[in-house]
């Protein structure tokens, strides 16, 4: 397993471009599988979640090809309908191959699917859709076995606006007989990225976006060519990046709206913010304001994905600052990492309590999961000293090449092998 190994205490100045997003460009590949002709994904990171995903599409008879940040697939031949269990449990996303697969195959065998241990993320939310839309569901050893041959139009009300199973049940719906109403549907930006490429197959979805999804089932969907919409959890791991460790940084290709949560935080912190075009800047020149209190949220509230990452930011601020994880559970394993290397955080259930310290001193910390990784790439670029990183791997799934990313804006990070 590699490690990162970071010389802290530089400045970051620089320009980085985002490329799509991994929590856009999943379900669409999975959607893909609507459709017998071939689709064009463009502006794609490599990443090894985006990788596991081509796998499993590999293994039900899809040809892809990954080449110059574009990805092919050709489902044509899909024949099988069964996701391989060792698949699944290296990615979490896997689970929303159920939809597409009943669409096209009417009946589908998935496992409980893996990816990042940050809290219990219950499934029985797609169940329940599912069910409502006439789909037969038996669970057995770890399996989970779906009949699609009744599959239809439904009225379906989430009891969360979970961004998987609203997902999940537009696949699902966009080749069943009849309309589909989704009602407190999740909001995320994905979600209308999501829409929109059904849409360019053909499909008949309107509402992302809303509380209120409807998708009218057409009988027979066709390729396309599709960029999805930039990382904006990417973009924000650069910016507070930024703001932790003083500098300019700017990110090209993000979308503010995307980012307004962050950036209305950025600014409580005393950080500048530049907005023109498809750029954003962060610069930050003195020593962060702590923020009092904020919670993590389904969009557009702020992201749990960004979590960590601002906590780092907190552990250097001026003052005490409080935060309460709404999300997952598990979003603080992060906080042990972070006080090796000197930060002042205390936590009780769902809140932390941090009281910013004037520097972090470098350490032997490991990843846990993938955003608490890159916090603590962040937590080594402000550090005084040496860090090194374990746990790369989980990095590795949403980020390309991270070491590249930081050494771009003027961090001194390398990766042992």
């Amino acid at each position: 397993m590699s490690r990162l190994l970071i010389k802290g205490g530089n400045e970051l100045n620089g320009e980085v471009t985002v490329k799509a997003a991994k929590n856009a460009v999943l379900p669409i590949l999975a959607a893909t599988l609507l459709t017998e002709d071939k689709c064009e994904i463009e502006n794609l990171p490599h990443i090894t979640d985006i990788s596991n995903m081509l796998k499993i599409l590999e293994t039900l008879g899809s040809k892809v090809r990954f080449e110059d940040n574009v990805i092919t697939v050709d489902n044509a031949n899909v024949n099988k309908h069964n996701v391989p269990n060792d698949l699944a449990k290296e990615l979490r996303s896997s689970f929303f191959l159920l939809g597409p697969i009943l669409g096209r195959m009417h009946r589908a065998v998935v496992a409980y699917p893996g990816g990042c241990d940050i809290g219990v993320r219950p499934l029985d939310i797609h169940i329940k859709g599912l069910r409502e839309m006439g789909i037969g569901v038996e669970e057995s050893h770890g399996m989970m076995y779906c009949d699609g041959s009744r599959l239809k139009g439904a009225n379906v009300l989430l009891d969360f606006p979970s961004v998987g199973a609203t997902e999940n049940l537009m696949m699902a719906a966009a080749l069943a007989k009849g309309k589909t109403r989704i009602a407190n549907a999740a909001k995320e930006p994905e979600i209308t990225d999501l829409q929109n490429f059904i849409n360019a197959m053909g499909g008949k979805v309107n509402g992302a976006g809303s509380s209120v999804i409807e998708v009218e089932g057409v009988q027979k969907l066709h390729g396309c060519t599709y960029r999805p919409i930039p990382d904006r959890i990417v973009a924000g791991t650069l910016l507070i990046a930024g703001g932790v460790c003083g500098g300019k940084v700017t990110v090209k290709g993000a979308v503010r709206e995307h980012l307004e949560p962050l950036l209305f935080n950025l600014n409580k912190c005393t950080c500048f913010i530049d907005s023109r075009g498809d750029k954003i800047s962060v610069i930050s020149q003195a020593r962060p304001r702590n923020l009092d209190k904020f919670e993590t949220q389904p969009y557009p509230g702020f992201p749990t994905d960004l979590q960590s990452q601002m906590m780092v930011m907190m552990a250097v601020s001026e003052g005490t600052g409080v935060i309460v994880e709404n999300i997952f559970e598990t979003r603080f394993r992060i906080v042990r990492e972070l006080i090796k290397m000197g930060a002042k955080i205390t936590v009780k259930d769902r809140t932390a309590v941090i009281r910013g310290v004037k520097a972090l001193e470098g350490a032997a910390v490991s990843a846990m999961d993938l955003r608490g990784g890159a916090a603590l790439v962040i937590a080594g670029a402000k550090a005084e000293g040496y860090t090194t990183v374990d746990g790369v791997e989980h990095i590795d799934r949403g980020y390309e090449s991270i070491e590249t990313l930081f050494t771009l804006l003027g961090a001194e990070v390398k990766r042992l092998r």
